[in-house]
């Protein structure tokens, strides 16, 4: 009779061999051993991304080693199997946007979702150092718009974390797709974070920052103009849920120097007189069509009755 001890084990080898022949089957197959369910392997993929489902990378690796110890031909006449970190590199290539190279990264990697995590983290001699400072307010993206804030968006970077301002008022983001299952892979590398890297948890610190500035389905609205956000979900108030939602009882360990910064400058910019009472202007006076009118008819009032006041005390004078 098995001990509990051997039917874990038997278990972990047995979900370590899916695993590996999944990821295995992918660089063969490429998706047609499915063809009439596509969006199996999708589902397959965001499943091995899940932080409970983890199996450690060195067992995966040493397991993968063991099963394909056998080389296959290559052009040169040397043969040999692509090593498990290129396999898995393969396998998520959709979510390296940084195009991260296997054989030339210096990267430690502990499971698939640490993987997921690296993908989206600049390299480490480009990130920004995390003091002890914290983000405690920053204006919605719609009134910083009313302000004068101008979104840009950036189009030359491929990382999400790349968040510029220049002169106090440009901010440039990166573009980033909100689709079906965003949420669940951003939950997921925030828990990592939280548990593992609570000192260099880049991922959170980007997450607070688009909660600050998605409060509504308007500041969604907005950067979708900008072409910041791509809304695959169709639904503005949805995508303004899923980043308040993702912010929820995070604690936050020092934050990203650099984000600091630029919610220091924006802050200031907003309560400067000239752009606080623009922006009260905007949003009081000029916030239809009809309210642009009567606004504009009633500062040209002003100025004729100015004009009469004065050209009859000039008559007065004279």
């Amino acid at each position: 009779m098995k001990s509990q001890k051997q039917i874990y084990c038997q278990k972990f080898i047995e979900r370590a061999a899916m695993l590996l022949e999944t990821t295995f089957d992918s660089l063969w197959k490429d998706d047609d051993a499915i063809p009439s369910k596509p969006w199996l392997t999708s589902h397959i993929k965001l499943d091995l991304l899940l932080l409970e489902n983890q199996l450690p990378f060195f067992i995966l690796e040493k397991l993968y080693n063991l099963a394909f110890s056998s080389p296959t031909k290559q052009n040169d006449g040397e043969t040999r199997y692509p090593s498990f970190m290129e396999l898995i590199f393969h396998y998520f290539n959709d979510y390296n946007k940084l195009n991260l190279h296997p054989r030339t990264s210096t990267i430690s990697i502990q499971h698939f979702t640490d993987l997921l995590r690296t993908f989206h983290l600049q390299p480490s001699y480009e990130r920004c150092s995390r003091g002890d400072e914290t983000i405690t307010h920053l204006n919605c993206a719609n009134d910083l718009n009313e302000a004068g804030v101008k979104f840009e968006v950036d189009k030359q970077s491929q990382c999400l974390l790349d968040l510029k301002i220049s002169g106090g008022r440009y901010l440039k983001i990166p573009e980033i797709k909100v689709e079906d299952w965003s949420e669940i892979l951003f939950r997921n590398m925030v828990a990592l974070e939280q548990c593992h890297y609570p000192d260099e948890s880049y991922i959170t610190d980007y997450v607070a920052i688009l909660s600050f500035l998605i409060k509504t389905g308007k500041d969604v609205d907005l950067l979708v103009k900008r072409k910041i956000i791509v809304n695959w979900l169709g639904d503005s108030d949805a995508v303004a849920k899923l980043f308040n939602g993702l912010w929820k009882n995070i604690t936050q360990v020092g934050f990203n120097s650099e984000y600091v910064a630029i919610c220091r400058d924006l802050n200031a910019f907003c309560v400067h007189p000239w752009h606080s009472g623009k922006a009260t202007l905007r949003r009081d006076y000029c916030k239809t069509p009809w309210q642009k009118v009567a606004t504009f008819a009633a500062f040209l009032l002003l100025i004729l009755t100015i004009t009469q006041t004065v050209f009859s005390i000039l008559q007065v004078v004279l």
